[in-house]
């Protein structure tokens, strides 16, 4: 199994997706991330910077990068949100 590791902007992300989540469903915030971790691969590939794309939920992307055994999150990205305002990540 990979090691998933986060841009610290993307744990940021992550953890206002969560708590918007919570507010609403105990169940749902703790399941957010659930199918990623554990099909990291299952995820769309994209052309642009070598990233792929998971969907997360209803509007949600998880755009990440695989380096050999790891994992790399870049963004965890509201889809109607400023568009590819995470292009400089790396």
């Amino acid at each position: 199994m990979k090691s998933v590791r986060f841009h610290f902007e993307a744990e940021q992300e992550l953890l206002e997706h969560e708590a918007w989540y919570r507010q609403r469903s105990e169940v749902a915030a703790q399941g957010f991330l659930r199918p990623f971790v554990n099909r990291p691969s299952g995820g769309q590939s994209v052309a642009m910077a070598n990233i792929a794309t998971y969907s997360l939920a209803i509007h949600i992307t998880l755009l990440y990068r695989i380096r050999g055994d790891e994992v790399f999150v870049t963004a965890i990205a509201h889809q109607s949100r400023r568009p590819g305002y995470w292009h400089h990540r790396k």
